[in-house]
């Protein structure tokens, strides 16, 4: 006698042990036990159940994993849209002062509840579109006490019945009072910062750019979070080719993200390594970017392609992981079913995940999305519409 049930449910499963289009099981049906799947398949012969749901045809998916999001923030940059609009580019911003470091400035004044409030809004609207699980970095503090506020923040909403993965990012770029120090800095997150944050957090990324750290400077970043026992992740090609993808299959990253830059070296070693490629075309579209990540490559190599909102202030504000699985597909290049595969299976990697979520098999958590649609492909059809029935966060 299972908790619940749902008939009358057709599965987009992503289960690789299924050779159909999104793993599909028409007509099917899904039990729930203590919070995981404990039952799936065709609806003919269905167990006992408490609770019976009758999804009358429905469609359902694993929840939407949102991998690279910077939920938590303070403040806004409107007036920097203007301004690119008026045509001052994301790098003439941020070197007059503009950019992250701006966000910064709001981050540090802005309370702990503040920063809850406004971050809780924006988890709202990704949850009603199906999100049940959504990485956080912090990076807009770049000090110890900001950034451990910021982390205190996304643990707080864990709360809110969403699954939450903390990223440390303090690598995110240079604040005002290490000007022209940027080693200094990086002596700071190595020596202070990672050690203090790392038992508080499940990955520590960076960003490698010419506006950012460079290589040598992440790769100190990459074997301090190794020295804690900490997964790396990385800010990647996303501008010009550091060779920090490359750098992130060094030491095995779970994701390598943007990657607009990347070469067919850097593509080859994601491949090798098994590390995830994070496409965010939120920010290429923000931004007004021309130069797209070589999906064609990724596919070439079998390197796994999630999608991300990469929800920030500056280059992507953007709370619809259903705008963005349209994005990844007139955009990107993407299909349907890689986009859908994006942000469940492949967004689970991501975050070094995917045992416990991203597909619905049994054993794994009941992280569910149920979906008023005829087929999976209208989820990155429809622009401004948000189908989404019903949604489960561990079975609740």
């Amino acid at each position: 006698m299972f908790d619940t049930l749902f008939i009358h449910v057709n599965l987009a499963t992503f289960s690789a042990s299924l050779d159909t289009p999104y793993g599909a099981i028409e007509d099917g049906a899904l039990a729930v036990q203590d919070g995981r799947i404990a039952w799936l398949g065709a609806g003919q012969a269905v167990p006992p159940a408490i609770n019976i749901v009758d999804c009358k045809g429905k469609w359902m998916t694993p929840g939407l994993v949102d991998c690279h999001t910077h939920l938590v923030f303070g403040g806004n940059r409107a007036q920097e849209f203007e301004m690119r609009l008026q045509g001052a580019s994301y790098e003439d911003i941020a070197r007059n002062g503009g950019g992250i470091v701006s966000t910064v400035k709001a981050t540090r004044a802005a309370s702990a509840d503040t920063l809850f409030a406004s971050a809780k809004a924006r988890l709202d609207d990704m949850k009603a579109q199906g999100v049940t699980t959504v990485e956080i970095k912090s990076g807009y503090g770049l000090d110890l006490e900001t950034e451990a506020k910021m982390l205190d923040v996304a643990e707080r909403l864990k709360g809110e019945g969403v699954r939450v993965c903390k990223t440390l990012l303090a690598a995110h770029a240079l604040p005002a009072e290490y000007k022209g120090n940027a080693d200094g800095y990086i002596d700071l997150v190595c020596e202070e910062m990672i050690p203090a944050l790392a038992p508080e957090v499940d990955a520590v990324d960076g960003f490698c750019e010419n506006i950012g750290f460079s290589p040598a400077q992440i790769e100190r970043v990459f074997e301090a979070a190794k020295a804690q026992g900490v997964w790396v992740k990385l800010h990647a090609e996303q501008l010009s080719d550091q060779g920090g993808a490359a750098l992130a299959a060094r030491y095995h990253a779970l994701s390598a993200d943007h990657l607009e830059y990347i070469s067919e070296d850097g593509v080859k070693a994601l491949a090798e390594a098994g590390t995830v490629a994070v496409l965010l075309p939120g920010a290429f579209y923000f931004l007004k970017e021309t130069r797209k990540p070589p999906v064609d490559l990724l596919r070439k190599h079998g390197v796994a392609m999630a999608l991300a909102t990469d929800c920030n202030p500056g280059s992507s504000p953007i709370t619809s992981p259903l705008l963005i699985l349209n994005m990844g597909c007139t955009l990107f290049g993407l299909t349907p079913e890689e986009a859908l595969a994006g942000m469940t299976l492949q967004g689970a990697k991501a975050l070094g995940l995917d045992a416990e979520i991203g597909s619905l098999e049994v054993g794994k958590c009941a992280d569910l999305a149920v979906w008023d649609i005829e087929h999976p492909s209208e989820l990155c059809y429809w622009v401004g519409a948000n189908p989404l029935s019903q949604r489960l966060c561990g079975g609740k």
